[in-house]
């Protein structure tokens, strides 16, 4: 956590110095004060001065007005600096997100990404508002009320050495049993996350299926794991607070006790003992304040660990250094776009076999590239390692000679335009999501997209046309008009690869056909592939791709594989009659 604190507070340090000048300030107001009040009894209460209780009452007021404005100004600063670092840590947090690959975005999961960048965040957020104030002024009061006290009276300062390892005994007692639990706490809230995003998400699916039961007690055993947790975490600090209070008013006894007998003797005025017990109640009140922040700072240290995991993760692909990056073309060099895959390998992280094994050939310019095969042979893998979703373990994969691992993958993408296997659109109007592709792109360019994509007919009919709203993921369209606009955004984007994912599986027939024909007009120049379960809409590509179990089965247009191919064989036979296929 330390870490974590020094690196996001760092910007901050003038901010962080007026702070703690304040409340240096603030301190050193707070200790005087009891001096002037023990001064107005012995000097003017006892001797019946009612001027030097005037002036001395004057100067009290006025320096409690300063420590007022001292604190409302310490106060701002805090709250500014603390609420700008969880800014920071948050942006740090989606920006390192971002360079993830899936293997990162899987292995901690989209629920704990989340609860890492809000509740985890919160927390160390309000440990730096709170400790800015508090982890200053408490250290500043109880140093500075010790060396006060022990002026003051020498002997009855001893009742320290009983007190305050006393109070510490039973704070350390307490967070030795809460740390862990704080951390226990963070991993059920992912948990509950967890469960409540899936139940979101396949609200359709339990409803169909009548499980909501199901569920219901799936996401009790979650909350009332998380709400276990909680309360034995809030019985710990229900034990510490009535123990540091007796521990508290215990002292204030033992005080006026003893003082009381140093009156009577002669060795001690009242005031003394009364600034005295004012020091000894400002020492427990800093170490009750103090108490506060290691309340929060357990759960604080679990949320900084959680996020510091994903700041120090480095993701499994990423840019290589510039000296080893590929010459770019120049700008008066047109790309070709020819991508070579060359004895492709790919195996996921601890797998022990290949998912993709001995994969070559080349996808060139003009032509349409289809792959097709049964479930689970690869088709989606093999189209994620073009843009570097993934990385090949084996061989490489040459975009216009160039190792693809060679290049930024910046420059990668900007030679691509994606349409992925589950249509996602993102919240907005069909316009922003279609110019998501490229924000440049004019109202015309964005109906041409929309027309070619088979979706400028059910856009016309809404009421907004192009500014009509569209829920987050697309939620108030249908499967067929989220994939044609997504289709819609690939095509605005005018990238020389075009990759369809299975992109047509959610539209009709005829909708299938006529979007097929405008895309090969579109498409004459592009470097097409196309992953599709319906031979119907590959059937026409200028080269197939027949993937089976990982390994190409064959190459070939669609005549030559019905007759050299007998997995494409099968899947054609399967989908079409003898005269469609032929």
């Amino acid at each position: 956590m330390t870490q974590l604190l020094r690196r996001f507070l760092r910007p901050y340090g003038r901010a962080l110095v007026v702070i703690v000048a304040l409340l240096f300030l603030q301190a050193v107001g707070n200790l005087y004060l009891p001096t002037l009040n023990a001064n107005i009894i012995n000097n003017g209460v006892v001797t019946g001065d009612i001027h030097y209780i005037v002036v001395t009452g004057a100067i009290m007021l006025a320096v409690t007005l300063a420590l007022g404005v001292c604190s409302v100004v310490a106060v701002y600063y805090s709250a500014r600096t603390a609420m700008r670092f969880g800014r920071d840590v948050r942006a740090s947090m989606f920006e390192k997100v971002q360079s993830f690959s899936l293997h990162e975005v899987n292995e901690f999961g989209t629920p704990s990404l989340i609860t890492r960048n809000t509740n985890d965040v919160q927390q160390v957020q309000m440990l730096v508002l709170m400790g800015l104030t508090m982890m200053v002024l408490a250290p500043l009061t109880a140093i500075g009320g010790i060396i006060l006290a022990t002026h003051l009276n020498l002997q009855l300062s001893a009742l320290l050495l009983v007190i305050i390892p006393l109070m510490a005994i039973v704070i350390g007692a307490l967070m030795v049993r809460a740390v862990p639990l704080f951390r226990s706490m963070q991993v059920k809230i992912d948990r509950i996350n967890e469960v409540l995003r899936e139940n979101l998400a396949g609200i359709r699916v339990i409803r169909a299926f009548v499980r909501t039961e199901h569920e219901e007690k799936r996401f009790e055993l979650a909350n009332d794991d998380l709400t276990d947790t909680t309360l034995r975490v809030a019985r710990l600090f229900a034990l510490m607070l009535p123990a540091l209070m007796l521990i508290m008013n215990g002292s204030s006894v033992a005080i006026v006790w003893f003082g009381g007998h140093l009156i009577d003797s002669g060795q001690m005025q009242i005031g003394d003992l009364t600034a005295f017990l004012q020091y000894i109640v400002q020492i427990l009140f800093a170490v009750m304040m103090a108490v506060m922040m290691f309340v929060m700072v357990p759960r604080a240290a679990a949320s900084a660990e959680r996020i510091q995991q994903v700041l120090q993760t480095t993701p499994a692909i990423s840019d290589v250094e510039p000296a080893d990056l590929a010459a770019r073309p120049s700008p008066d060099t047109q790309p070709v776009c020819r991508v070579e895959f060359r004895n492709v390998e790919f195996r996921y992280p601890g797998a022990q076999d290949p998912v993709l094994e001995r994969i070559s050939f080349t996808l060139e310019p003009g032509e349409t590239t289809a792959i097709v095969g049964g479930t689970g042979s690869g088709k989606t893998t093999l189209v994620n390692l073009i843009p570097r979703l993934y990385d090949v373990t084996g061989g490489a994969i040459l975009l216009d000679g160039i190792d693809v691992r060679k290049r930024a993958q910046a420059d990668v993408w900007q030679h691509l335009a994606l349409v992925p296997q589950k249509s996602f659109l993102f919240s907005g109007t069909i316009a922003s999501n279609v110019r998501f592709g490229d924000p440049a792109a004019t109202d015309d360019e964005v109906w041409r997209a929309l027309a070619v994509a088979q979706a400028k007919p059910f856009v016309s009919e809404l009421a907004d046309h192009l500014d009509a709203t569209v829920d987050q993921g697309g939620a108030n369209l249908s499967g067929g008009q989220r994939q044609r606009l997504s289709i819609a955004r690939a095509l605005v984007r005018r990238a020389p690869i075009l990759i369809l994912d299975d992109s047509f599986s959610a539209l009709d027939y005829a909708t299938d056909a006529r979007l097929r024909a405008a895309l090969k007009r579109e498409s004459r120049d592009l470097t097409v592939v196309i992953v599709a379960q319906r031979v119907s809409s590959i059937q026409h590509a200028d080269k197939i791709i027949v993937l089976d179990e990982g390994l190409i089965a064959g190459i070939g247009t669609h005549a030559e594989l019905m007759r050299e191919c007998a997995t494409y064989q099968e899947i054609v036979n399967s989908q079409l009659s003898p005269e469609e296929a032929a």
